[in-house]
């Protein structure tokens, strides 16, 4: 296969169109700027960042992969899975995102309401802390909570009022991991669970086999929140299975620490991608 990318290559990067804090655009000039010239975009449960994300990823010489990061539930864990190079109009996996994100959208507004009568917030609060085409989200209200003064900044307010065992926590909508893998495989992409060896541990064994099955095409090894000894065994998983191995930053912009290729995939391995993809192709400059 002839090669029409360069690296550095970071594969997993988010803009305002989910919960980054930047636009698609300028997530772009921040990934050039840190020296990458192979970025996806990857926000959760949209494609609506891809366009915008293009023209300015080829104004600047890179190429981009359209990518997403889907939502999925195993029992009480979040598990998230990076599609890559999928058709956008696949039926299945927009009806599966479009139901995601209404889940998201009722969720808040409810969350919202729980809020507001301890704190002193409004729904167009929350509103106006979130671009235009997103799904109002955790994030979003997070930075209205910040903005009005009544936390420091998202962390703060992650750990407190948002936190799963606070008593204004929904649960969200998510598919169970291996029909977020299939939806994406059957659009065409290219499945890659993201941060998999993380705080939470691997997943079981036979759930893993079944997404393997439903079109797995790898692992995000390289992600700051992998750790040992989950991540010594999915690497012996990767080599016995010769699966794909990815590396990316996580880039969420401001009130993350994390860098544009801090964690960078190989040629090799992005060429794997490209070549397994089938839904949609690479926006090359």
């Amino acid at each position: 296969m002839q090669r029409r990318f360069a690296g550095p290559s970071d594969l997993h990067l988010h803009s305002d169109h989910s919960d980054g804090t930047e636009p698609p655009a300028k997530v772009m000039a921040s990934a050039h700027r840190h020296g990458l010239r192979t970025v996806a975009l990857t926000d959760h449960d949209t494609t609506s960042g891809w366009a915008e994300a293009a023209d300015a990823a080829t104004s600047l010489g890179m190429t981009l992969l359209p990518g997403m990061e889907l939502s999925a539930r195993h029992e009480w864990r979040s598990v998230h899975v990076l599609g890559y190079l999928f058709d956008p109009d696949d039926r299945d996996l927009r009806d599966l995102t479009d139901r995601i994100r209404d889940s998201r959208l009722n969720r808040a507004r409810s969350m919202a309401d729980r809020i507001s009568r301890d704190y002193d917030l409004r729904w167009a609060d929350i509103v106006a802390q979130t671009a235009a085409g997103a799904t109002v989200g955790r994030p979003h209200i997070a930075d209205a909570l910040v903005a009005k003064g009544f936390v420091r900044d998202r962390g703060e307010a992650f750990a407190g009022i948002l936190h799963p065992r606070s008593d204004y926590y929904i649960a969200l909508y998510a598919p169970d991991p291996v029909t977020a893998v299939a939806a994406i495989a059957g659009a065409g992409g290219v499945p890659i669970v993201a941060h998999p060896a993380g705080r939470a541990g691997l997943l079981p064994a036979a759930l893993t086999e079944r997404m393997l099955d439903a079109g797995l095409a790898g692992y995000e090894l390289g992600h700051r929140e992998n750790a040992e000894p989950a991540l010594s065994r999915l690497q012996a998983l990767v080599a016995r299975r010769d699966l794909i191995v990815t590396g990316s930053s996580d880039y969420h912009g401001v009130g993350k620490p994390n860098i544009p290729g801090e964690h960078t995939t190989s040629d090799d391995m992005v060429a794997r991608i490209i070549e397994r993809a089938t839904g949609s192709a690479p926006v090359y400059p």
